[in-house]
């Protein structure tokens, strides 16, 4: 018996060895698959220390057990920070403190705030103030009703509406972000930043309180400084400097002009940069430009487009359109009542509107007597009528063709119904006056040379062929744009049967019929045809007024001048 007694003994003892280690396995498993949270470790120096109370009291069978209830000039630090309030729940197990009326916690010398009421979190360093709750850094000042500040991460939280005061901005969102560390801050809903120069108006903003910079984010956002409104979905705005950087195909309107483009550089009173699908249109003016590339000033009206610019006229019932390489445009008198623009393009510059086109090398507009000049080789067609010389001038009366000269070389050519005849008149300079865009009046100057076929009024078919040469030709259109009647001073003709027309007489010498190059619609503008070498009008020479000379200074004859190196000497 003794020796059983013994075994059993010896057994329960070895079971019981082996369930302890079962037992310790399965907890440290249990630990070893439990994650492990990040936490500040705890150590005397993170305690929240009580410095002053007027009462403290406990109340184990209240309705906050283990709390120590401090009343009347309350004040605790922790990790050199501190907080006052009227009365607190200081729970030292859980090392934190709850805070009522007139609450107040200062860090070092540049962050302060206040509130109604504060619950504070040692272990993790968290504080959530609620109620009229206004935080100082440094200038800055915000003001919400629900915040919570995390000062292990150093940043402020808002989510209850609150604004940011920085000097003149005024900052206000439903949600928002501080970092006093970086003094940068984060808007979030409804926000809108007011100054004395700007209101801004997004869903998503960035700002940089250092910089005075904001990044504006939101499909709806504006940002409006005066007279100037930016309508943008990604940009970022100096409040200081007033400079802006617009992507996402923003859009700037100053008064009646507008830019929009895919990227925008804009310096208020300054530059404004364009780059990708670039608009700018002048709703005052009633025109338009569209480029790759848009450079402009405000304070000197100076503008450069170029990566494919188009310019539109559109105060006429119909568009006139204008493309080259490159455009530039220069403002006088800005900001007055007779200021006025000028409009060089060049080159290879193509022009279409239903009732007139034209083509030239470079062109150059005046808005002050909205005068058109082309030169080099252009060309202008209005209806079944080609106009070319060396320089022809396009005056316009609201966006109507009203005059138009050709100097040098002027060929006036009309293709006749049947497409097989021209009438054809050249000279040394033409003017044609036009009433309602339909011509009235054309004048040839100078070695006029005429070919002209006259009409049957009954059939309207050719009577013949009429070859005229004077120094001067005036002709007169119905407004059916009929001849009506032509004037000569002196005139050499001769009038041929159509059965005995010579066939040198059908054209002039200088007669060309460029209906190839002739713009056919407005996106014919972007296909250049010019014309070819042995089209091209052949430079005169102008005569010189002959030079006339005071004295003699030919090699054989000397001067009679004194030598520079020998001044005339005074006598006396």
């Amino acid at each position: 018996m003794t020796l059983d007694k013994g075994l059993n003994t010896l057994y329960r003892g070895h079971r019981f060895i082996v369930i302890l280690i079962l037992c310790l396995f399965s907890l440290f498993l249990v630990q070893a698959m439990t994650p492990v949270k990040k936490q500040r470790q705890k150590d005397q120096a993170d305690r929240i220390y009580l410095l002053h109370a007027d009462e403290l009291f406990y109340n184990q069978f209240g309705n906050n057990p283990g709390a120590q209830i401090v009343k009347g000039h309350v004040s605790f630090r922790h990790l050199g920070a501190f907080l006052s309030c009227d009365s607190a729940y200081y729970y030292q197990e859980s090392n934190s403190v709850k805070a009522f009326g007139h609450v107040y916690f200062k860090q070092g010398d540049t962050l302060s705030l206040r509130c109604e009421r504060a619950t504070y979190d040692g272990t993790v360093e968290q504080m959530e103030a609620r109620k009229n709750v206004v935080v100082h850094h440094r200038s800055q000042v915000l003001r919400t009703d629900s915040l919570n500040y995390d000062r292990l991460y150093n940043q402020i939280f808002f989510f209850d509406g609150g604004s940011l005061v920085d000097g003149h901005n005024r900052l206000v969102s439903d949600w928002g972000t501080y970092y006093p560390e970086t003094r940068k801050a984060v808007f979030y809903y409804n926000v809108h930043l007011r100054s004395p120069k700007h209101i801004i108006s997004t869903d998503t903003l960035y700002y940089d309180v250092r910089k005075e910079l904001v990044h504006v984010l939101g499909p709806k956002s504006r940002i409006r400084s005066g007279k100037t409104i930016i309508r943008t979905s990604d940009a970022y705005y100096n409040t200081r400097t007033d400079k802006a950087r617009m992507y996402g195909r923003s859009t700037v309107e100053d008064g009646f002009k507008t830019i929009t483009g895919d990227s925008l550089f804009y310096v208020k009173n300054g530059n404004s940069l364009g780059f990708g699908r670039v608009i700018y249109r002048d709703n005052k003016n009633h025109n338009a430009l569209h480029c790759g590339l848009f450079r402009y000033n405000e304070k000197t009206g100076y503008g450069f487009a170029t990566r494919n610019p188009v310019a539109f006229e559109y105060s006429h019932k119909d568009t006139l359109y204008v493309h080259s390489d490159t455009m530039k445009i220069y403002s006088f008198n800005l900001n007055k009542k007779d200021a006025y623009r000028k409009v060089f393009a060049f080159h290879k510059v193509k022009a279409f509107r239903t009732d007139i086109q034209a083509i030239c090398d470079s062109l150059v507009y005046n808005s002050k007597d909205s005068c058109m000049t082309m030169y080099h080789d252009p060309i202008v067609w209005n209806e079944g009528r080609q106009l070319l010389g060396e320089v022809i001038e396009a005056y316009l009366a609201d966006s109507t063709l009203r005059q138009v000269n050709v100097i040098g070389q002027s060929l006036s050519v009309e293709i006749l119904p049947d497409s097989m005849h021209f009438n054809q008149v050249s000279s040394k300079v033409m003017h044609s006056f036009f009433t309602h865009g339909n011509l009235r009046t054309s004048v040839a100057i100078g070695n006029v040379q005429a070919v002209y076929f006259p009409v049957n009024d009954k059939d309207s078919s050719l009577m013949g062929l009429n070859y005229t040469e004077t120094d001067t030709m005036r002709m007169y259109m119905s407004p059916q744009r009929k001849m009506q009647r032509i004037w000569m001073p002196k005139a050499q003709g001769t009038l041929y049967p159509m059965t005995q027309i010579p066939p040198s007489k059908l054209k002039l010498p200088d007669f060309e019929w460029f209906a190839d190059l002739r713009p056919k619609d407005k996106n014919d503008i972007f296909v250049w045809r010019g014309k070819s070498q042995t089209q091209q009008l052949k430079v005169e020479k102008r005569h010189r007024a002959p030079l006339q000379h005071l004295e003699n200074t030919s090699p054989e004859s000397p001067r009679r001048d004194f030598p520079k190196s020998q001044p005339p000497q005074r006598k006396g």
